[in-house]
């Protein structure tokens, strides 16, 4: 309980406002001088007439500038008036949440479908598997990542195992959405800065979500809660709350889980990766194409499980060359499920090693956040020597 009195004076939304994270805390890059800009990164370039055609819009559409906390309000706000099935709950969500993702949803919607549960995890994701089997469309907070361990259990035990043990029957708790802010933001420390997706990734009967731009956040999240008819895990990477904007629908439109993107063409080496470290990657990339004159593919998963095996594989099969990003730690991590498959699948088109890219296999200690984490230098450290393989 110590930790949860800690975080309410660390993160409260009434002591630090619209609060900035700092970029340079985490990605300090400092040997080859490239701080995150996320304003003015190439990934965050969709305005409302050039948005991906994978995303099912409506003809006519309106949209508004959204940072990522704003994205994930509109998108609940959106899946509340769609369907009266739909509720949402979790410790403050009543008054907004510790990042505001919930604000003044329960003024319009009402205390019926938006309200405060008791600090159990346990209890809000029991509780949500039960609405769900009484075909409501609940979407369960959990109030940090790094709090949701009490309910791994009821997550793995029951919500993963719900439709294969119903079988024919047709009955599932398809709409149930466990949303969570994960990862670093520079001074989370042991209890606020965890990102514990491939934990979650080795159990069938789930899917692991992580989106890195406000109007992804979005479309994947109405995905989750109206498409699918398995629960799903939506992980919130927080350090990207409120670090930039982009234009973003006002109405309801959907992308596709399990479908990774291409976000950048090229024909040297793949790189994959998802959420915050995208960005990273992207900046890594630039310095590396313009010291090395590679031409460097950019893939984002988006889905980490079950994920899309077959955009990575041709994707490496064209370039020859693999390094997997991820912010968790390295161990037994996604980047080794990614570079495994490749291998197995790949192999005769390797011209080197696939590497790996991760946080270190250690806790987070506070002032040591920054050194644990991937940065922009290990990112291009690791396509250098991938390149010069």
């Amino acid at each position: 309980m110590a930790s949860r009195r800690i975080s309410s004076r660390l993160f409260h939304p009434q002591i630090h406002g619209r609060r900035t994270y700092s970029t340079a805390a985490a990605s300090p890059a400092s040997r080859l001088n490239l701080p995150i800009d996320y304003k003015s990164t190439p990934l965050l370039h969709h305005t409302a007439s050039t948005l991906p055609d994978h995303l099912d819009l409506p003809t006519s559409t309106s949209s508004k500038s959204m940072n990522l906390y704003q994205a994930i309000n509109s998108a609940l706000r959106t899946a509340l008036a769609t369907s009266d099935r739909v509720m949402l709950f979790g410790e403050d969500v009543a008054f907004g949440g510790v990042f505001r993702c919930s604000m003044d949803l329960q003024t319009e919607f009402g205390s019926e479908r938006v309200f405060n549960t008791p600090l159990t995890e346990q209890g809000i994701v029991g509780f949500a598997i039960g609405a769900a089997a009484q075909g409501m469309k609940p979407v369960a907070e959990i109030q940090f990542a790094d709090y949701v361990f009490p309910a791994f259990d009821q997550i793995v035990n029951e919500a993963a195992k719900f439709r294969y043990r119903e079988g024919a029957t047709g009955v599932d708790i398809g709409g149930l959405v466990i949303r969570m802010p994960c990862g670093a933001v520079g001074h989370g420390a042991l209890y606020h800065s965890q990102s514990p997706e491939a934990l979650f990734a080795h159990i069938p009967g789930i899917q692991v979500v992580m989106p890195r731009s406000p109007a992804q956040a979005k479309g994947l999240l109405l995905s989750a809660i109206f498409e699918h008819n398995n629960p799903v895990l939506f992980m919130e990477p927080k350090v990207l709350y409120r670090a930039a904007v982009e234009h973003v629908p006002n109405e309801y439109y959907t992308i596709p889980l399990s479908e990774a993107e291409v976000v950048k063409p090229g024909n040297d080496l793949t790189v994959v990766s998802y959420g915050q470290p995208l960005y990273l990657c992207s900046a890594a990339i630039e310095a590396a194409e313009r010291a090395l004159g590679a031409s460097i593919e950019l893939v984002d998963l988006r889905t980490i499980y079950p994920w899309d095996r077959q955009t990575v594989l041709d994707s490496v099969r064209k370039t020859g060359r693999a390094i997997v990003v991820h912010e968790s730690m390295v161990n037994y991590g996604v980047g080794a499920e990614v570079a495994a498959t490749i291998q197995e699948r790949a192999f005769l088109r390797l011209e080197a090693p696939v590497k790996r890219v991760g946080g270190w296999s250690t806790h987070t200690g506070l002032i040591y956040e920054k050194f644990i984490i991937p940065d922009v230098t290990r990112i291009y450290d690791a396509i250098k020597q991938t390149l010069d393989y």
